[in-house]
């Protein structure tokens, strides 16, 4: 049974959304961060935040990697495994998966925002959150290798 252009991309829809979620919830920190400033700030000793910057730039970094390690293992698994599930909703919990681990990077600059850190950190962090976003977005063809493997299995 083949898929219409039409059903992929109605399939492929809550991916968007959870996506899109995920971008809106980065505007919403920045938001926060320039209603809020003053109140939810707290000088937090300088040598300290170089530290924990530093720490965090580099889980920032080596997070990208992981990201796509941890993302083609939830697809080969989408595509193999036992549980009666449709291709859809295994596709989405992937995505949620890969948004949740995005939007952990914005989150690092939200921290560093409230230790004392310049809007700058703020900005690199969710930055970085956004650029994970754009890499990885929903894929047809990483849906339609889970529709396809489920097919051969069911026949």
């Amino acid at each position: 049974m083949t898929r219409s252009e039409q059903e992929i991309q109605a399939d492929l829809l809550g991916a968007g959304i959870i996506r899109a979620v995920a971008l809106m919830s980065l505007v919403a920190m920045v938001a926060v961060c320039h209603i809020y400033a003053e109140q939810i700030q707290f000088a937090y000793e300088l040598q300290d935040r170089v530290v924990l910057r530093t720490i965090l730039y580099v889980v920032a970094i080596f997070s990208f990697p992981l990201m796509k390690f941890v993302r083609h293992v939830l697809v080969r698994l989408n595509q193999t495994s036992k549980a009666h599930k449709s291709a859809k909703s295994r596709y989405l919990f992937t995505i949620f998966i890969s948004m949740l681990f995005c939007e952990s990077i914005g989150l690092y600059g939200l921290l560093m925002y409230v230790l004392g850190d310049s809007f700058n950190t703020l900005y690199i962090f969710v930055g970085l959150s956004a650029l994970a976003m754009f890499l990885y977005q929903p894929k047809k063809e990483e849906y339609l290798s889970i529709v396809q493997a489920l097919e051969s299995v069911d026949q």
